[in-house]
Parts: structure tokens; sequence; C-alpha cells
């Protein structure tokens, strides 16, 4: 019995119109095309696209140009600079998750380091003749001290995992397919 064919995986379609190949990048970038920074508004649009779909699928950016723009050689231009683009972002995102766990670190060391000293200045109030009324600077304290821990863990849990997401998908979108139609 033969084994089942594997089916191709399936991929994700992001498609742009545009009147001409000079819309898809930043007019005030003086570099050639394939260093050229896209324009902010093709760059949310195929970004935006691209969190449609699963971090790890496989993408396809078709771009529909007028037949008369085929002259400026598109294909090999837009590849280059999509895959330049986007891997340079996709550097940045990876540097901001370092540096938020980076940052993340530091607030812990000095999170518990205020914590302990919170805690020791708590034990030094409960010796001295304990009153019912030292509670509220004890329980304060304490209150503090872990509050001050709030944004460490804040950044150690939760803060860096968009930066993760958006370097997974600009990661994603610079290993993308980029196919080229024309149109009358």
């Amino acid at each position: 019995m033969a084994a089942p064919a594997a089916k191709a995986p399936v991929a994700g379609h992001i498609e742009l119109r545009l009147r001409e190949l000079n819309q898809l990048f930043d007019s005030f970038d003086p570099a050639p095309f394939h260093e050229k920074d896209l324009d902010r508004d093709a760059e949310e649009y195929i970004v935006s696209w691209a969190r449609e779909f699963a971090p790890a699928m496989p993408l396809v950016f078709r771009l529909h140009l007028p037949e008369d723009q085929r002259r400026l050689e598109p294909e090999r231009t837009v590849k280059q600079a999509i895959a330049n683009y986007f891997k340079y972002r996709a550097d940045l995102a990876r540097l901001e998750v370092r540096r938020t766990l980076q940052e993340g670190r530091r607030s812990l060391l000095v999170g518990v380091v205020f914590l302990a000293v919170c805690m020791f200045a708590r034990e030094m109030l409960r010796l001295y003749e304990p009153m019912e009324w030292m509670r509220f600077p004890e329980e304060g304290l304490l209150i503090l001290g872990w509050v001050a821990m709030w944004r460490p863990i804040e950044l150690l849990l939760y803060d860096w995992w968009g930066p993760l997401r958006k370097r997974r998908t600009y990661e994603n979108l610079s290993r993308m397919r980029v196919e080229v139609v024309y149109s009358a």
C-alpha cells in the first residue's frame, strides 16, 4: 500500500494593488530600492494581514502593478527590499525582547532588595513596644515592598510577549515569497 502523498503547506496570501512601484517605498528615503524603507501605510497593511495568519504559516506577497511598471524589473527589487526591510525589523524586535528581559532582571533585583528593606523595617517596628496603631505602618511597609515588585513581574511575565510576536511576524515576512502580477 502506497503512503499518502504529503500535502504542500497552505500559504497565507497578502495582496496589494498599486499604480506604480514607488508607492511601495518611503518617498523620503534616498536609498536604492533594495535598501529603502517601505512606506508606512504599505508596511502597516502588509503586517496587519500577516498577523491574520499563524506565525509559522508560509506567506505569499502578491503585488499587482500596471503593465508599464514591468520595465523596472520589480520582481527582484521587491523581493530583496521586502526581505531586507523585514529582516531589519525582526532584528529590532529581537533587540526589544532582549532589552525588556534585561530591564526585568534589573528591576527584579531592585524590587527584591527594596522588599527586603521594607520587611526589615517592618520587623524593626515590631521590636519597639508593640502598640495596636503600629500595625498600620507595619502593614504599609509590607504592601509597599510588594507593590515595588509589580513592574519587574510585569516585565518578566508579560511585556516581552508582544515584541516576541512582532519578531516572529517580521521573520516570517522576511521569508515570504514575492509575486508580481501585471494588469492592463
